[in-house]
């Protein structure tokens, strides 16, 4: 059995790493090259659930990472480590498969409450979470969170199904995802024991269900949930929803539970600011034990804007190049495993230079930008300013509606989406955007 050089398995991974994308988990740093030999790598996973993983979603990736490193036809196999089980996906989701009780364990202790990050973007929904575990059934029944993708919302429902087990280790929580109700629901028809179903869902304390957007189409189920929801919601129980889209949002779902779904609070989470992301960096960071200079997670909170499960994926990456090529976990490396592109170290674009920009495109007076008119001619400028500080600057919410007169987080928020809204509306806006932006950067 040939053992692989260390050198070659380096280039193997630094090309995993340039394109890997959301493939690359944080255990990739536990991948181990067992031998190469007779055109097959083969690469020992830490545990079968990590092996399952990389035969489902990573063999393409690392073959034409072997191939282009040794310039040889070569496929890669994934071994587990002997002896090695795992009950931990990897997502953070609780995924199980479906058993005769369905009652679904928290196996997820870092989805607490002290590992989360609030900021403007996430504190409404967090305070809402942090006062029904004191409360439930009472103060917000049902809760219903939505935003898009990775920023959040089953963190949080996690983090609320913890904190009630800890304030009261008797109480029944169930926390599951829309998908494995309905598979319950279907398995409950077919076995002919609905009955029990329905007991067992309709006594729950706590009841938390994770995107409940994928109830759309599936109108038996739907029915069945009306029924336990009203049973709940009269027993002053607990219901927490989660969702990529707000209830009335959500296509094919009846009104009757759009209804219901309104009548306690509905609370969006919306993308982190930069000082958000720059501490969600770190602590994520150091939830894995490893303590990232400054330069690198603002670097990595300035290239990655989109959502959190985003960046723990560059953490990943830029651990995972650091670890198996030795190197020192600084600015360059992390340039080299996100791919970006050489740093201009020009002066950065300033709220000022977004306002003068402005003024001049939309023939309107600084004064009247900061003022509080309200009228068309005034409040359409005044929210591409805020989209464009929002999208070209580092300033916080707070901090870019303190440049239009005072005006708090949640007008910036509101403007953006307009702004957004109309870019997808209207073509010719998004070139006006867009030449407004590249203006603006040839200023640098």
């Amino acid at each position: 059995m040939a053992n692989v050089d260390r050198a070659l398995w380096q280039r193997i991974i630094q090309h995993v790493v340039a394109s890997g994308g959301n493939i690359i988990r944080p255990w990739f740093t536990q991948l181990e090259p067992l031998s190469l030999e007779h055109g097959l790598l083969e690469i020992e996973a830490p545990s079968m659930h990590a092996q399952a993983y990389c035969q489902q979603h990573a063999v393409q990736l690392f073959t034409e990472a072997a191939q282009t490193s040794t310039g040889r036809l070569v496929s890669v196999c994934f071994l587990a480590a002997p002896g090695e089980a795992s009950q931990i996906d990897d997502t953070g989701i609780a995924e199980v498969a479906p058993v005769p009780s369905y009652e679904v364990e928290l196996h997820f202790a870092d989805y607490t409450f002290d590992s989360f990050v609030t900021g403007p973007c996430n504190r409404l929904a967090h305070a809402a979470c942090m006062a029904i575990t004191e409360s439930l059934g009472k103060t917000y029944n049902p809760l219903f969170l939505h935003g898009s993708v990775g920023l959040g919302k089953t963190h949080l429902v996690q983090a609320t199904c913890h904190r009630v087990k800890q304030l009261n280790p008797a109480a029944k929580i169930f926390f599951l995802s829309c998908e494995t109700f309905v598979n319950h629901f279907i398995q409950a028809v077919e076995r002919g024991d609905l009955h029990e179903f329905r007991y067992r869902y309709r006594h729950a304390d706590v009841i938390a269900i994770d995107d409940i957007q994928f109830l759309a189409d599936h109108e038996q189920t739907q029915e069945e949930f009306f029924h336990t929801f009203n049973t709940l919601y009269q027993s002053q129980k607990q219901i927490i929803i989660s969702s990529d889209h707000s209830p009335g949002e959500i296509p094919a779902l009846e009104e009757r539970l759009i209804s219901r779904f309104n009548w306690g609070l509905v609370a969006r989470i919306d993308r982190p600011c930069y000082e958000t992301r720059v501490a969600i960096v770190h602590k994520k960071a150091r939830l894995r034990g490893i303590e990232l200079p400054d330069d690198v997670a603002c670097f990595i909170a300035g290239t990655i804007d989109s959502n959190t499960r985003e960046l723990e994926g560059a953490i990943s990456k830029v651990t995972m190049l650091a670890q198996v090529c030795d190197r020192p976990m600084d600015l360059p490396l992390a340039r080299e495993a996100l791919g970006a592109e050489p740093v201009f170290t020009g002066r950065e674009i300033s709220i000022e230079d977004i306002l003068s920009t402005v003024t001049t495109r939309f023939n309107v007076r600084l004064a009247d930008l900061q003022s509080k008119k309200r009228s068309r001619s005034i409040a359409f400028p005044r929210q591409v300013c805020m989209f464009l500080a929002r999208s070209l600057t580092r300033h916080s919410l707070e901090e870019i509606g303190g440049y239009f007169g005072g005006r708090d987080h949640t007008t910036v928020l509101h403007a953006n989406r307009q702004i957004e809204a109309l870019m997808e509306r209207d073509p010719q806006f998004q070139v006006t955007i867009a030449k407004l932006t590249q203006e603006l950067q040839s200023q640098q």
